[in-house]
């Protein structure tokens, strides 16, 4: 396999169900000679999210997008909804689609997958662009988790009656809530922040203002303010943007920001880029 971003043949758009464990995902390629980047999702959302940033980062990149387990309308539902297994699934991807190496791009939970994949392959990773995520914080309060567990089963009819759309995942509130409370675990500070000092590739943060679904009060950015200390520790990694928008509409609304830190990373890995 060619050590590129992109096999030696041109790559034609692709879209289609690559299989993965019990499992499968549906995954869009815009194929292209360019630097693959690929799009990681927020835990619930679809690869439909991404869709500003694409259109303003234009045809020169090569976008790879896909939703993950029983998310969408199309990828599979599986018995393993775990963090590890979002990890595996870059691998799977990158692997159907000839990938050699990439750049990764995540949105809240997608940004921990990132962090977590770039720190783990510094020789196929090009570099991460972590939006909304992977800030070390210990925000997981047994509090907390009850009040996870409560939203959910609250949340569910209704999840259940968006399912037709795409916009709501194929999971049991209880299976939905797990997952978040992982992810709460895997976030805390002495949990995320060796992974963070381990990554060895450009890395840039967009974060926004403000609150999320779920948060109460200032909780968003007690988090982010987490992030400095991160980019002290670690030359590689930057602080690209904090724009007005909040966590929710970040992708909507600041689109061009997470695209500018997209091409910020991406004129790194071309001769004359200065590696951090």
């Amino acid at each position: 396999m060619a050590h590129d971003s992109a096999p030696a043949t041109r790559p034609s758009a692709w879209t289609g169900m690559v299989a993965v464990d019990d499992t499968a995902l549906a995954v869009t390629d815009t194929g292209g000679p360019g630097l693959a980047v690929v799009y990681l999702n927020g835990q619930f959302s679809t690869q439909g999210y991404w869709r500003r940033v694409l259109a303003e980062l234009g045809p020169s990149l090569r976008h790879v997008t896909y939703d993950e387990r029983a998310r969408g309308r199309r990828s599979k539902r599986s018995a393993d909804y775990s963090f590890e297994a979002a990890v595996r699934d870059v691998d799977a991807v990158l692997a159907a689609r000839g990938v050699e190496r990439a750049l990764l791009v995540g949105w809240s939970y997608g940004a921990f997958v990132a962090a977590h994949w770039a720190s783990r392959n510094p020789l196929r990773a090009v570099g991460a662009v972590l939006v909304e995520g992977a800030e070390p914080y210990d925000w997981l309060t047994e509090e907390l988790e009850r009040r996870i567990r409560r939203q959910f089963r609250r949340w569910y009819p209704l999840m259940v009656l968006l399912r037709p759309t795409g916009l709501t995942p194929r999971m049991g509130h209880r299976q939905m809530s797990e997952c978040n409370i992982e992810l709460g675990r895997i976030g805390g500070a002495r949990a995320l922040g060796p992974v963070l000092d381990a990554i060895a590739v450009p890395t840039r943060y967009v974060l926004a203002s403000g609150a999320s679904l779920g948060s109460r009060g200032d909780e968003q950015e007690l988090i982010r303010a987490a992030v400095p200390a991160v980019a002290a520790r670690n030359p590689h990694i930057r602080l690209s943007a904090k724009v007005a928008s909040d966590h929710d509409a970040i992708l909507r609304k600041d689109f061009r920001a997470v695209a500018d830190a997209v091409r910020e990373v991406a004129a790194l890995d071309r001769p004359g880029g200065d590696g951090h």
